[in-house]
């Protein structure tokens, strides 16, 4: 006996109606009234450098910022984008304590070179009141400030932003009297040991 062949089930959807899109032939978007608008006069914004334009993948390297990219600094007393990127440091020393100072640039020419006048008859007249002040950082801090010195001096006039001014250089370190104040004990324990030499060599 042969056993007739399977007919599938009739699908009881076919034909059925499809229902009308109710999204179909409606309006464009309308613009967003509160989006960002030129000001009167000026053109339309730009996209800035490196920015991406419409349709553009965020991993499409040619619209990527440059890698490291950083604005210029200015002077971080006056603005001025003439400016050097080093530090000026100060110490101080007595006896076991020890103070450091440092005022991260950048500096145009004026405020740095007034800062390292400062910090440095600063360092003069407090810095060698320790054994390790005097030996060591002392003298670091005053070659540190050196370096500083020569590289603002080497800076054009800066053009200082609207409503700011560089600070006044005042006088060189060898015209402040606070920077000979460690000559005084310098000498006198000076005195103090060449009469112990002396002494020692006449009970001889």
């Amino acid at each position: 006996m042969t056993t007739p062949p399977h007919q599938p089930a009739p699908n009881p959807y076919s034909g059925a109606p499809v229902p009308p899109n109710p999204y179909a032939g409606a309006p464009a978007a309308q613009p967003n009234p509160y989006a960002q608008q030129p000001a009167p006069g000026f053109p339309a914004q730009q996209g800035a450098p490196g920015a991406m334009p419409p349709g553009a993948m965020p991993h499409d390297p040619a619209y990527a910022p440059p890698y490291g990219h950083v604005p210029a600094p200015g002077c971080r007393n006056c603005g001025a984008p003439q400016a050097a990127l080093f530090s000026v440091r100060a110490h101080v020393g007595v006896l076991v304590l020890m103070r450091f100072h440092t005022l991260n640039g950048p500096f145009c020419r004026p405020c740095g070179r007034s800062l390292v006048r400062t910090m440095t008859t600063k360092t003069l007249c407090q810095g060698w009141w320790s054994p390790l002040s005097l030996v060591l950082f002392t003298p670091f801090t005053l070659f540190w400030n050196l370096l500083a010195a020569i590289k603002f001096g080497k800076l054009p006039d800066p053009t200082p932003a609207p409503g700011r001014q560089p600070l006044e250089e005042g006088p060189p370190v060898h015209a402040r009297p606070l920077a000979y104040v460690a000559i005084i004990p310098l000498l006198w324990f000076t005195w103090v040991a060449v009469n112990i030499y002396l002494d020692a060599s006449g009970s001889r």
